[in-house]
């Protein structure tokens, strides 16, 4: 079951563009990246996707729901996290359960306490005296207290400590693996490479690529280090197939295109110390995409 579909979507502000031609194909049951460099549009299409935004163009869905038009139903079924997360400060961890429980017309405050026991969150103490990260706490409790079947999540970990950031991880693992479907938004590479099925990204407001970890990896080709011999050989002219992102003292490191033999070939003869080949790292491959080297 598609969780997530959306088909040409489009949303301007006046002459600025948000998002355009969004595509998007999210299954039940995965952990689902959505990334870009800020100002990507992001933000915008997860507040049309909840229906706070209407599309100028094409359609979204949840649930098999229109966004729009249903936006209200839908959010009965989606716990939200925003990047933005404000709480009255009067408000006491237990007190924002119980309204947010009122909201939904339900008890949210036996799973609400579990989870709370999970993360450390003490439930009596009031929002003006927590910190950025017990405030994050919070509202990843208020999130998941009612077991949505979709949870959005815009930059989850933020303020999180790495024991923390474990927990929150193996619970949205084991969510999926029990069919809940997790959306969201994160700037940490090695979060998205723990914990994601797929990924899409978008530049620009323009998704840019969509497919999973292992298929972006195959399709980035190998990354290369060189270590010459003599400062001289650092001034030969690389080949054509080798993009250098590197280029300092002895050492070349870049991007192969193309089979590592070609390379092997063009080295043979050539002072060279050491030589490195391998795959990408995950930073070097989104930048790839986020600086505009990867369009579909």
């Amino acid at each position: 079951m598609t969780i997530i579909q959306t088909h040409q979507l489009t949303r301007t502000y006046g002459r600025h563009r948000g998002i355009e031609g969004l595509g998007l194909d999210v299954p039940r049951g995965s952990v689902y990246g959505f990334l870009g460099p800020n100002g990507a549009g992001k933000t915008t299409a997860i507040r049309v996707l909840l229906g706070f935004l209407k599309p100028s163009q094409g359609s979204a869905r949840v649930l098999g729901r229109d966004c729009w038009r249903e936006g209200q139903t839908i959010r009965q079924d989606v716990g939200y996290l925003p990047g933005d997360l404000r709480l009255y400060p009067w408000m006491t961890g237990e007190s924002a359960l119980r309204w947010i429980g009122r909201v939904r017309g339900l008890d949210l405050m036996p799973h609400g306490r579990e989870l709370s026991d999970e993360f450390v969150l003490d439930l009596s103490r009031r929002v003006s005296q927590m910190s950025r990260g017990t405030r994050q706490k919070l509202g990843l409790v208020l999130a998941m207290a009612h077991a949505p079947k979709l949870l959005v999540l815009d930059e989850p970990t933020t303020s999180l400590d790495p024991i923390m950031q474990q927990r929150l991880h193996r619970r949205l693992r084991a969510g999926a693996d029990g069919g809940q479907t997790v959306f969201f938004s994160s700037h940490s590479l090695s979060e998205v490479d723990r914990l994601c099925d797929r990924v899409a990204i978008v530049r620009e407001g323009k998704l840019v690529t969509e497919q999973t970890l292992a298929t972006l990896r195959e399709q980035a080709g190998h990354w290369v280090t060189v270590r010459w011999r003599d400062e001289k050989s650092v001034g030969i002219e690389p080949p054509a197939f080798l993009r250098l992102m590197q280029r300092e003292g002895r050492t070349w490191a870049g991007e192969l295109d193309g089979p590592v033999e070609r390379f092997v070939s063009w080295l043979e003869g050539k002072p060279i110390e050491d030589l490195s080949i391998g795959p990408p790292d995950l930073e070097t491959l989104f930048h790839h995409y986020y600086e505009g080297g990867g369009d579909t």
